[in-house]
């Protein structure tokens, strides 16, 4: 059963990936990076993790969603369909809004319910945090990711 539902989901999200970049991201720009040239960056920055990120996983960039991925590295959330959701919940705290995000946080609770304490907890994680949603991570590429992230969950970096 849990097949069927997780099925469901991807088909969903594929779909709704899709048309939510036309719709809602027709003004936002694609990367000015390739994967390689993220591996590129210095050793401990952003941009070289997100490259490793991609590498690791066997990724590519989707356009104009570059910003998820780094959500990811930020979160420590993985990629799996129940840490998708609680990503959005995470974010859903921080205080983002969005059609996409009500639709994810929407379904994935009823798709899986099972996982709502460990949402419920993202959540409160998200919004414990810097509020990061929304920032332009191509401009911050170079930064100390440790220290970016430090920042973010708002710890000190002495």
């Amino acid at each position: 059963m849990k097949k069927i539902r997780l099925k469901f989901l991807l088909l969903v999200y594929t779909f709704a990936q899709k048309y939510y970049r036309k719709i809602f991201k027709r003004k936002t720009k694609q990367w000015n990076f390739t994967e390689a040239q993220l591996l590129e960056f210095e050793k401990d920055s952003l941009g070289k993790k997100l490259g490793e990120f991609y590498k690791e996983n066997g990724f590519r960039m989707i356009p104009q969603m570059e910003h998820h991925d780094v959500h990811h590295l930020i979160t420590n959330y993985g990629t799996k369909m129940q840490d998708e959701i609680a990503l959005q919940f995470l974010l859903l705290g921080n205080g983002k809004r969005s059609a996409y995000l009500f639709g994810a946080v929407f379904l994935g609770t009823i798709v899986f319910p099972e996982y709502y304490q460990t949402y419920f907890r993202a959540y409160k994680k998200g919004k414990s945090m810097i509020e990061f949603y929304h920032w332009d991570f191509e401009k911050i590429l170079h930064q100390n990711f440790e220290n970016l992230k430090l920042f973010i969950y708002k710890e000190s970096i002495f």
